[in-house]
């Protein structure tokens, strides 16, 4: 049996031979020909070189023909900005930038990158014929997000049918894009709308369900297979995108795979995923794949899965890594080995975050997997940089992104389990979502003024008065009492008299007076680095 036949066995829910494997090769694709990510997704040769070398290596059933949910957008009037390792991610807003939505023209097939993607299909559909062919379109709520900016979620309460108007157009532009992608020889249209992890299931359905279903409905009158494509915690919507009849939801590792098993059966829709990309795949080894690979294909079973990353995968994947994952999907021996053998997983060493946030400073961290390649990822960091300024030199914000390990270790000790996510001060506020201005800007604030409510408990301030003059010494004691006593402050005196203390303190000449602020800042513990970190930026 073929991949093909495999996948499409699948995809109505037949009983497998084995499960599909289906690696999601974006940019990947690159690395595999010597190429950086701007260069190998600006050339139809290249692309088709690079697929090529992926299936030649990993011996795929499927394969995605190009990774690119900007493609739309370029079109579109959005600008790019290119990165050597990554997709290109979208820098501009053209109805945030005075276009309205009847001035949009769907595309055609000259307009950008469309015809290289096209012309990347045909060639890649008439060197393997044995192999599914996924064709990848931007779903219409995040081509909306492209083109909207994030006003589209404030524009949702306060401009329903400005909205709808553009997920109409966004619909139309879907349609093109599966219809070329079918004509050049694609068995399954990809809907990837990432963004819909950022919503209700209501906000789903009055937004996106028509739209969507809509998509489907044209996929499926032209004779070819879909699937419902979401990253991040979309957990709340599955059962709203199976609704809207795609033939396969494919989900990222956010998701627990047996809970999408159940719902998707049950609705009759076939499944696929959620291989983790970053702690397993490209920092895991060859083993560490096979076994996670196998838990996968254990839970997801020979009905309706397809094995799969959670997203495309990160240009340095070590091809060691997906080759042993091709290995065991094809080798039921291998299978039965990786069950026997003890999980060796190094255990991750953790930094003690017990007193994170304690600088006078609010501390703003954005844990994600890229914001250069992940669109929902983009949006949260942006969403704190924009509000940063508001703050001046009271906020401090980071990015963490999981594709090095020392985030990877950090998002554990701070216990978050799905990204991207917002913590404050070392506090998770936002998870998955991307708050509105006004509820980021209140959440800053109230740690701000959490800090000024819980005085950190001093050691008594003390004024040391250096003199070697011992009458000296009773005079100036006097004073200060009489301004403690005036200010009704609690301040210790010490006098000083002895000559060489005062050399200690580098004082050359006297009387000196030298003010002591004690601040506690841990108790009972030893803290971690990165909390002896923010405490010496205070006193530099």
């Amino acid at each position: 049996m073929t991949g093909k036949e495999l996948i499409k066995n699948a995809f109505s829910l037949k009983e497998t031979e084995r499960v599909p494997w289906v690696p999601f090769v974006g940019v990947h694709g690159g690395k595999l020909i010597g190429l950086d990510a701007e260069t190998y997704l600006k050339s139809a040769d290249h692309q088709f070189n690079g697929i090529s070398k992926a299936i030649e290596e990993y011996n795929p059933d499927g394969i995605p023909v190009v990774f690119d949910l900007q493609i739309e957008a370029e079109t579109l009037g959005c600008d790019l900005l290119w990165a050597k390792d990554n997709p290109p991610s979208v820098a501009s807003h053209p109805l945030m930038n005075g276009i309205k939505p009847e001035d949009l023209k769907v595309p055609e097939l000259s307009d950008g990158r469309i015809g290289m993607s096209m012309e990347v299909a045909g060639r890649l559909n008439d060197a393997f014929p044995d192999i599914a062919l996924y064709g990848l379109i931007t779903g219409p709520f995040t081509l909306a997000l492209h083109l909207m900016g994030t006003d589209v979620f404030m524009k949702m309460f306060e401009d329903e049918e400005y909205v709808h108007r553009v997920m109409e157009f966004c619909t139309e532009v879907g349609m093109f894009m599966a219809g070329e992608y079918i004509k050049n020889g694609c068995d399954v249209i990809a809907v990837v709308d990432p963004m819909t992890s950022q919503i209700s299931p209501d906000q789903f359905r009055q937004f996106v369900s028509g739209p969507a279903s809509e998509i489907f409905g044209f996929i499926r009158k032209k004779g070819a297979l879909s699937s419902f494509f979401v990253c991040g915690y979309a957990q709340q919507n599955i059962e709203v995108m199976c609704d809207c009849r795609p033939d396969n939801v494919s989900i990222d590792e956010n998701i627990p795979l047996d809970y999408v098993r159940d719902i998707s059966l049950k609705k009759g829709v076939s499944f696929g995923g959620n291989m983790k990309l970053t702690v397993v795949l490209l920092m895991g080894s060859p083993e560490d794949c096979q076994r996670h690979a196998l838990e996968c294909m254990d839970l997801g079973g020979t009905k309706g899965f397809l094995l799969a990353p959670g997203c495309d995968l990160p240009m340095d994947t070590p091809t060691e890594n997906l080759k042993s994952i091709t290995e065991l999907v094809h080798d039921t021996y291998q299978q039965e080995v990786i069950r026997t053998l003890k999980d060796k997983t190094e255990e991750m060493i953790l930094p003690d975050m017990r007193d994170y946030g304690q600088s006078d400073k609010v501390i703003v961290d954005i844990i994600t997997l890229a914001s250069e390649s992940c669109a929902p990822c983009k949006y949260m960091v942006d969403a704190v940089k924009n509000v940063a300024p508001e703050f001046e030199d009271i906020l401090e914000w980071r990015e963490h992104s999981i594709k090095k390990m020392d985030a990877v270790n950090f998002m554990n000790a701070l216990m978050v389990r799905s990204l991207p996510t917002i913590c404050i001060d070392g506090k998770i506020a936002f998870v998955s979502q991307i708050p509105p201005k006004q509820k980021l800007v209140q959440a800053i604030q109230e740690r701000i003024n959490e800090k000024l409510r819980l005085k950190i408990k001093k050691k008594r301030p003390e004024m040391l008065v250096l003199t070697e003059d011992a009458d000296e010494g009773t005079q100036l004691k006097a004073m200060i009492e009489q301004a403690i006593t005036e200010l009704g402050s609690d301040v210790h005196i010490q006098i000083v008299n002895d000559a060489e203390k005062i050399r200690f303190y580098g004082i050359s000449r006297t009387p000196a007076f030298i003010t002591v602020d004690y601040k506690v800042k841990s108790q009972g513990r030893v803290p971690s680095l990165d909390v002896v970190k923010e405490w010496i930026k205070e006193v530099l």
